[in-house]
């Protein structure tokens, strides 16, 4: 209640109905989730509403002081677990079940996620009744939701640090949207919907009967390893002038000498994202 609060003041009523709307319907599926024993697929939904849904708080207070550093180290964390748990948790899935099909697959996951990326932020430049932002990172948890499900559904053995690593982008998304967003004097608390996304699309499609055919199976993995790859991706922190990152270090005073202090940041983020979820899956697999 304190995150929706926090998030209601910035937002009018209809953002923050907007918004608990997705909280009470991602609380409707729990019990689903609940009674369905989907408790890893549960787990994650929840995880991603935090991660968003808290960084939202921050982004939202930070929105005329935000740290270039921090918004770097976000992305990097984020994009080097993303990448390392696709690799080792979904590729070889998708090829063990069909390495051609499997392989087809990831590619058409990441040319379906570039689509869907450049077009909707083509959105963003048309004049539209709705905050563009928000529509945009909304369709993006419901899509990845889905695809989270479809995976645990297929294979209902793969642990709880896949999907979780998986979700990790949720936090720095969360920030970066709700900074936009209150920069702009928009409503912050629409984001509660983007937050609940990943459950309210997870949990239905974690419920559905899928069939163990090898094919079918390999093109599900191939296509989320496409997908989570190209948004892991498009989560590289990129310290160049007109970039997020270089927007965010002008409004802090930073000037364009620092960036290159940033890209070393970059790196050793990234880095150290793929060595944590090394580190884990060690511990786990002992």
């Amino acid at each position: 209640m304190a995150v929706v609060e926090s998030l209601s003041r910035v937002g009018g009523v209809s953002s923050a109905w907007i918004g608990g709307a997705g909280v009470t319907l991602l609380g409707g599926l729990s019990v689903v989730a609940v009674i369905a024993g989907l408790s890893k697929v549960l787990v994650i939904s929840w995880v991603a509403f935090a991660a968003m849904a808290g960084a939202a708080v921050f982004g939202r207070r930070a929105a005329e002081t935000a740290s270039a550093r921090g918004l770097v180290w976000g992305y990097g964390l984020a994009s080097g677990a993303m990448i390392t748990s696709a690799a080792v948790f979904l590729v070889p899935q998708a090829v063990g079940y069909d390495p051609r099909v499997g392989g087809f697959g990831v590619a058409a996951g990441v040319l379906a996620g570039f689509g869907a990326h450049t077009i909707g932020h083509r959105l963003t430049h048309i004049e539209t009744p709705f905050d563009t932002t928000a529509a945009e990172i909304t369709v993006h948890a419901l899509a990845a939701g889905a695809i989270i499900g479809l995976v645990y559904a297929t294979l209902p053995d793969l642990g709880l640090l896949l999907g979780l690593a998986i979700v990790s982008h949720k936090g720095p998304a969360g920030y970066a949207a709700a900074r936009r967003l209150a920069h702009n004097d928009k409503p912050v608390s629409v984001l509660l919907l983007s937050a609940a996304g990943v459950g309210i699309t997870a949990i239905p499609a974690a419920t559905l009967p899928i069939p163990e055919i090898p094919v079918l199976n390999a093109a599900i993995f191939g296509f989320a390893s496409g997908v989570f790859l190209h948004v892991a991706m498009d989560f590289l922190p990129e310290c160049e002038a007109g970039t997020e990152v270089g927007e965010v270090a002008a409004l802090s005073g930073a000037a364009h000498d620092r960036l290159d202090r940033f890209r070393v940041h970059a790196v050793a983020s990234t880095a150290l994202g793929g060595i944590v979820v090394f580190l884990a899956w060690g511990l786990l697999a002992v």
